[in-house]
């Protein structure tokens, strides 16, 4: 019997996984944030005018919910092989497992965290330098501010509250006009 492959979502696999999906559960990922930390150059921005993009950063007593994907049976070398084009195209990402917590058990799944040493790695902005750049930013997937905006609707659909992300959605709409 072969083991079912998991996957985070914390950011756009929330709403924009691009892998066939055989179950969704909410899960928490214990020791972790979701935060705008790292400058996008690709996806959400570019080499001159950097965007931002969530990654999960560590951080002692945090946590951070998301949506745990179960990967459909016999797309496991498909989806990961996308997943690596997709989220290591800059090395910022590492590669990892995260044991999450679900209301049906814990999973053990793939989940992509943030390089602190990575030239990438902006923690500790604040939020109004955050909103200041994803308001104006835009790269190979389109409008950095469409990237958050996606994000925290499909947190409030699914009932997963983030304070940070919901003050940055309503701010960028407010300096997007």
């Amino acid at each position: 019997m072969r083991e079912t492959m998991w996957v985070f979502g914390y950011g756009s696999l929330i709403w924009n996984p691009e892998f066939p999906v055989a179950e969704r559960r909410i899960a928490r990922a214990a020791g972790w944030h979701r935060s705008f930390c790292m400058r996008s150059i690709h996806h959400r921005g570019t080499v001159r005018d950097p965007g931002l993009v969530l990654a999960l950063d560590r951080a002692e007593g945090a946590h951070c919910d998301g949506v745990a994907f179960a990967v459909a049976p016999g797309a496991e070398a498909e989806t990961l092989a996308g997943l690596r084009a997709r989220e290591l195209i800059s090395s910022a990402y590492l590669e990892t497992t995260l044991p999450l917590a679900t209301a049906a058990g814990e999973v053990q799944a793939l989940a992509y965290v943030i390089d602190p040493d990575h030239v990438q790695y902006c923690g500790g902005l604040d939020l109004e330098d955050q909103a200041r750049i994803i308001a104006r930013a835009a790269g190979g997937r389109g409008a950095n501010r469409d990237y958050l905006w996606s994000t925290a609707a499909h947190l409030a659909e699914l009932g997963i509250a983030d304070p940070d992300l919901e003050w940055l959605a309503e701010r960028v709409r407010a300096l997007a006009g």
